[in-house]
């Protein structure tokens, strides 16, 4: 019997090749991106999944009350770890964690390699998979690190180095270690991510800091013992925060802060590892955010929603046509289950036949995708139990929903209704109205998004920032040379030379680099009687001028020997609270005094989600520079580049070149942006092509519908144009309803994501009224030529139809 239904359903099927391969093709290409969305999702949710010991392990938070408001970091003195370990019970292990980029050199090789600096129980508490050595002891000696495959390969051209040793330049010197263990490669979905880890107790600020509690500079990870909850282990430090941070607690009071909700200033707080990728602290809080992958995995559905609602227009529109084949069946004895079964077997070849397809696309273009939204997903995941369950019951339930709904229709139309040939349905009609409603609410919705956003991240890019980043390169200073000498001798190399303008440096770079790092320095004084913070940043005397940063008063750094002044932006001198800031005198270091040299004019050094802070510069010699800068000629930007790397070359011939200009960098800092940006404009591009592929087969369905209507207006004199009208009108009426609908609702998502940002555009109606007049133009080109060629048929044929 089954077999029949499918040979039967077959035959069907080849007999409308055109409302088969438009079935087809539509429901193909919504189940491959659907399954490229849907990886790209399960990869952003599987982040640091791959953890044993996941559910016990905590990053710690500090969260404090301060006279400005809430204030939550993740960076933690170096005393904490320990302590906590000592005096706070529930602890089954803990790491301190600090990500550094440091240059590794073996021989003649000089790496620049990222490095992490943990305690002796990091690979105890995460399970990174180690192929050589023993993970439990491969930190037990303070000389000893742990590489991974590719950095033991690069380093020694072998992954057979146990024993070996190279050398880190620590602080200016070359410091010998000894590899103990090979760690596989560090899988994309890591929080965690690393090419030499090696004890915490070995970096080069540890012996300055270990017993400073006011000196934050890394993170802290705990792993509890079972049966201990997060909540009972915050609630049991309590009395260890009261013991520990008590002078700051009571300069929070001093300062005029609010204690919490609790009548508490300060507390810890742990974030689950599973939850540390979705972290954002910026409002104060520990705010967990999944946005983004339920994003995608919302478009994968919309589109998935279109496709098959297309699917079941297309099916009534063909049903029009096959009324007398069911009135036929019926008379002949065809029972309803009969006809469900028929019906619902071309559904089901439609669809098996559409997923092989879409499966062979997303695998096809499995490579470029990755590629265009910057995303580490593989064809692997669709081979996990979990993701093999989902899709295939995803799959069914889309199959005997989607094909049985029409099944189910056509199978109930009475005998004498059907051998008439007329389809009237009042609910049906409602359904189908309904759904084109969502379709192309959808389709609007997506469409507004996609012109905000971008809107959005062609504001951030034009925006003045403050400081000229067409004309500026900067590049890391990961050679073997003093830093500050390799300004200076770099200044000297390329004086004179008409292509470069001017050299300098800092120890943090602005935007994100061709390194992938990135830093930053807060550091809170006492100043009359208060706490004042602000971003610390040293400098070289050159750093204003080659960024083009305008003073408002004072005066700049003038040469090396201003090392003991500072020179800071409006937001610190508001921050003063001086009549003139040119008076104050602030205490940064314990005893020393350094008088405000000037105040530079505000500009952005944070990114664009973040309003400008406070910041202030400082000149030193001990603290070294990270980055350098140098303002190029504009005539010949490109050949200044190679000017800049040759000069490089010459003072550092083992170390690589890292250089870009700082309008790349900060368009790095968009990446998530643009990617966010491009899968919506994506989703809205498929949204529309399948939206007006049911817009398709509902015109086909109408003009069926309506043949005779046609021919007897066309009699009576109706012109083509208003033939037209009466036909696409009710059309254009369920695309304006989709717009009234999607608008609000495009309104209120946007405005909600453009509070992510200290600096956004305003929501003007002409985003939506342009998103809605596309999907009317769109709509009325679908339609037009169908309606169209309706309206210009011969009456006669039209008036024989029945």
């Amino acid at each position: 019997m089954f077999k029949n239904y499918f040979k039967i359903a077959w035959r069907t099927l080849l007999k409308d090749k055109t409302n088969t391969s438009l079935n087809v093709i539509g429901l193909s290409v919504a189940f491959a991106v659907a399954i490229l969305l849907g990886m790209a999702a399960l990869f952003q949710l599987s982040y640091d999944g791959f953890h044993k010991n996941r559910e016990s392990i905590y990053k710690i938070v500090k969260t404090q009350q301060t006279p400005k408001g809430p204030e939550a970091v993740t960076s933690q003195p170096a005393p904490l770890s320990p302590s906590l370990a000592t005096e706070v019970p529930g602890i089954k292990r803990i790491t301190r964690y600090l990500q550094d980029g440091m240059l590794a050199i073996q021989a003649e090789k000089e790496m620049d390699m990222d490095i992490i600096w943990v305690d002796k129980d990091f690979f105890s508490m995460f399970s990174f998979p180690i192929t050589n050595g023993d993970g439990n002891t491969s930190l037990s000696d303070l000389s000893s690190v742990v590489l991974t495959k590719k950095s033991a390969t690069n380093l020694f051209g072998s992954t057979d180095v146990i024993g070996k040793t190279f050398s880190l330049l620590v602080n200016g010197i070359e410091q010998p270690f000894t590899v103990s263990a090979i760690a596989d490669d560090i899988l994309p979905e890591s929080n965690l991510d690393f090419e030499i880890a090696a004890r915490f107790e070995s970096h080069q600020d540890y012996s300055e800091n270990k017993e400073a509690w006011d000196s934050q500079y890394h993170d802290v990870y705990v792993e509890l013992e079972e049966g201990v909850t997060a909540s009972s282990f915050e609630k049991s430090s309590e009395s260890f925060i009261d013991l520990h941070y008590k002078e700051g607690i009571d300069m929070l009071k001093r300062d005029g802060a609010s204690a919490d909700k609790n009548g508490r200033f300060i507390n810890l707080k742990l974030v689950p590892l599973n939850d540390v990728h979705f972290t954002n602290l910026k409002n104060g809080f520990v705010e967990i955010s999944r946005s983004l992958p339920y994003l995608i995995l919302g478009i994968a559905f919309l589109i998935l929603f279109i496709a098959c609602v297309n699917y079941i227009n297309m099916s009534i529109a063909k049903s029009a046509k096959r009324l007398k084949e069911i009135g036929m069946r019926k008379t002949l004895g065809a029972q309803k289950n009969e006809l469900f079964f028929q019906f619902w077997s071309e559904s089901l070849l439609v669809f098996l036949v559409s997923i092989s397809i879409g499966v062979l696309l997303s695998v096809v273009f499995l490579n470029d995708f990755k590629t265009m939204f910057n995303t580490q997903v593989s064809s692997e995941m669709l081979l996990q139990p979990t993701v093999l369950i989902l899709f295939v019951g995803v799959i069914m339930l889309i199959t005997l929903l989607v094909g049985g709904y029409p099944a189910l229709l056509m199978s109930r139309l009475g005998t004498i209704q059907s051998l008439k040939g007329k389809l009237q349905s009042t609910g049906s009609n409602k359904v189908r109205d309904m759904l084109m409603v969502f379709q192309f609410g959808i389709a609007i919705l997506l469409i507004t998004g996609t012109l905000i956003l971008w809107s959005q991240i062609e504001y951030m890019r034009n925006k003045d920032l403050g400081y000229d980043k067409e004309q500026v390169v900067s590049f890391p200073l990961n050679g073997k040379r003093n830093s500050n000498d390799v300004v200076a001798l770099l200044r000297d190399e390329l004086k004179g030379d008409p292509n470069i303008l001017s050299i300098s440096g800092a120890d943090s770079n602005l935007g994100l680099g061709k390194d992938g790092s990135r830093s930053s320095s807060k550091i809170g004084f006492e100043y009359k009687g208060r706490v004042v913070q602000t971003n610390f940043l040293v400098v070289d005397h050159e750093y204003v001028q080659t960024l083009g940063i305008k003073m408002v008063s004072g005066r700049n750094f003038q040469s090396p020997s201003d090392s003991l002044g500072v020179v800071i932006n409006e937001t610190m001198a508001k921050e003063l609270a001086e009549q003139d800031p040119l008076t104050a005198q602030l205490e940064i270091s314990d005893g020393v005094y350094f008088p405000v040299l000037g105040v530079i004019k505000d500009y952005n050094f944070n990114d664009l989600d973040r309003a400008i802070e406070p910041i202030t510069f400082y000149m030193s010699k001990e603290w070294g520079l990270t980055y350098a800068y140098a303002k190029v000629s504009p005539t010949n930007m490109a050949n200044s580049f190679t000017v800049l790397e040759s000069a490089w070359k010459k003072l550092e011939p083992n170390a690589e070149f890292l250089g870009s200009f700082l309008d790349e960098n900060i368009d790095r800092t968009f990446r998530r942006e643009k990617t966010t940006a491009k899968m919506i404009a994506s989703g809205s591009i498929i949204a529309i092509i399948l939206s007006c592929m049911g817009l398709f087969a509902m015109s086909l369905l109408i003009v069926s519908q309506r043949t005779k209507e046609i021919g007897i207006r066309k009699v009576v004199g109706a012109s083509v144009t208003s033939i037209t009208y009466i036909l696409t009108k009710d059309f254009l009426k369920l695309v304006l309803v989709a717009f009234l609908i999607a608008s609000p609702v495009a309104w209120w998502v946007m405005s909600e994501w453009l509070q992510n940002y200290a600096y956004r555009i305003d929501l003007s109606v002409w985003f939506f009224v342009g998103a809605g007049a596309i999907a009317v133009l769109i709509a009325l080109l679908t339609i037009g030529s169908r309606t169209v060629r309706a309206a210009r048929a011969n009456p006669v044929k039209s008036l024989r139809t029945e």
